[in-house]
């Protein structure tokens, strides 16, 4: 070989090899997640360094749709619909691949929800929702761009949504 095209194939005398994330055999795969979201991801479906779940997570991939996004993979989890409605809050345009022996067996676009209920907390002070009255938060959600509409004092959530998950 060639002092060149040893270069090329080597780093300080080592091979390059390519990092790859392993496949999984059962759990779900969350795709297209907005660049920077991820850990956020994690949080949300409260999953923090103490877990003992197999979780891998990919950052700033380079993606043809997003330009950037993130990947969420969870080993023996599948997803319940109210993790999803979650997720879609702070990852409108992410895939749910559901995954068993290896294989996608089932593969959906999130959807926002038109109303949520108990999920956030209001970030008004003021709010009932936020007082010692047995009422639960409710939401009704704006799709384009990603807002918040409280039900009992109107305030909207439009940023840091991921703060206010209950």
């Amino acid at each position: 070989m060639k002092r060149k095209e040893a270069d090329k194939n080597t780093c300080d005398g080592l091979l390059k090899k390519e990092m790859r994330v392993r496949p999984i055999q059962h759990g779900t795969v969350i795709d297209h997640i907005t660049a920077g979201q991820a850990l956020n991801v994690l949080k949300i479906l409260g999953i923090s360094g103490t877990t003992t779940a197999v979780v891998s997570v990919a950052m700033n991939v380079p993606s043809a749709v997003l330009e950037r996004k993130d990947i969420v993979k969870i080993e023996d989890r599948e997803l319940k619909e109210q993790e999803v409605d979650r997720v879609s809050l702070i990852a409108p345009d992410a895939t749910i691949n559901i995954i068993r022996d290896f294989e996608v067996i089932d593969k959906h676009r999130v959807e926002l929800p038109e109303q949520l209920e108990g999920v956030m907390k209001c970030d008004n002070p003021n709010c009932i929702s936020n007082t010692s009255e047995p009422v639960i938060s409710k939401f009704t959600v704006n799709k384009k761009p990603v807002e918040l509409r409280c039900i009992y004092c109107d305030h909207v959530i439009s940023q840091g949504i991921a703060e206010h998950l209950i």
